[in-house]
């Protein structure tokens, strides 16, 4: 319990609490405010430091299983935070625009990944420079265009295993289109916003950038665990294997024991027939 209101007093100080306008709330939040001030809603911390710990459960699972998650938010005040957080995990994030399809019509947004890298290479092999000066940069600058947008998911080479966001009514297109794919939403939900369509809702500020960063530092740090127990139970598992002792060539070669008895088994039982038959 002592744990627990330490933890609420932390989100307490970052502002967690204040929702928004109460003629602005979405009547589905209902159960996760505590009361109304001064015209605005007040989380209930004790909910949210439970949400947020289910939350953080569940992301280490899915981060200990190899799968990608990828955070979402474009708001100002969010994508410095995500970007900083998310690469810190080796997540993947999107904080510019959200690229329509980008889950829906992954094939596509690879592609343009594919374009990117071959730009990289055709200036590695000299190809690059065999250009005129306008082609040169017409292609530097479709390159700054799809490193802007989709540079950070260069190494998400599948679909995620999870989607994480902040302000679910901003990314309502990443939300359909991650519904649609059944795909598992975690997201940090304002009053303002629909908590029935989120699979680990973390009822929270989504505006206050002190809020989203008490938020997003618990987060990635359940998933730099997730990540680290996977590292150690491949290394577990390499040693043991390191350690498994060999046959040699001669244990092989040596015929098994039962296989010996096996055959002086036989032997009596016939010498034991032809004695009988003799006599």
């Amino acid at each position: 319990m002592a744990n627990n209101n330490e933890q609420v007093k932390q989100l307490l100080d970052a502002g967690v609490h204040f929702g928004h306008l109460t003629r602005k709330w979405n009547p589905n939040m209902a159960p996760y405010i505590y009361m109304e001030r001064n015209g605005i809603h007040i989380i209930n911390l004790y909910k949210t430091a439970a949400k947020l710990e289910e939350a953080n459960e569940a992301l280490k699972k899915i981060a200990a299983s190899g799968r990608k998650i990828l955070f979402v938010a474009t708001k100002k005040q969010a994508k410095d935070i995500v970007a900083d957080k998310a690469g810190k995990a080796n997540m993947p994030y999107i904080t510019e625009r959200w690229p329509g399809g980008m889950l829906t019509n992954f094939v596509t947004i690879r592609k343009a990944v594919k374009k990117m890298a071959a730009i990289d290479r055709s200036k590695q092999d000299g190809t690059f420079n065999s250009l005129s000066k306008k082609e040169r940069l017409a292609v530097d600058r479709t390159r700054a265009k799809l490193d802007k947008n989709l540079g950070s998911i260069a190494d998400m080479t599948r679909l995620p295993g999870a989607l994480f966001v902040v302000d679910t009514t901003r990314e309502h297109i990443a939300v359909k289109e991650a519904l649609k794919l059944k795909i598992p939403i975690f997201a940090m939900v304002d009053t303002n916003c629909d908590p029935n369509v989120i699979d680990y809702v973390i009822p929270s500020n989504d505006d206050a950038s002190k809020s989203i960063e008490k938020i997003m530092t618990s987060v990635s740090n359940a998933v730099i665990e997730g990540l680290s127990s996977r590292k150690n139970g491949k290394d577990k598992a390499e040693k043991e294997a390191d350690t498994t002792p060999e046959a040699t060539p001669a244990e092989e070669a040596t015929p098994a024991p039962k296989a010996k008895t096996a055959r002086k088994r036989v032997a009596s039982v016939d010498i034991k027939e032809v004695s009988s038959e003799e006599e």
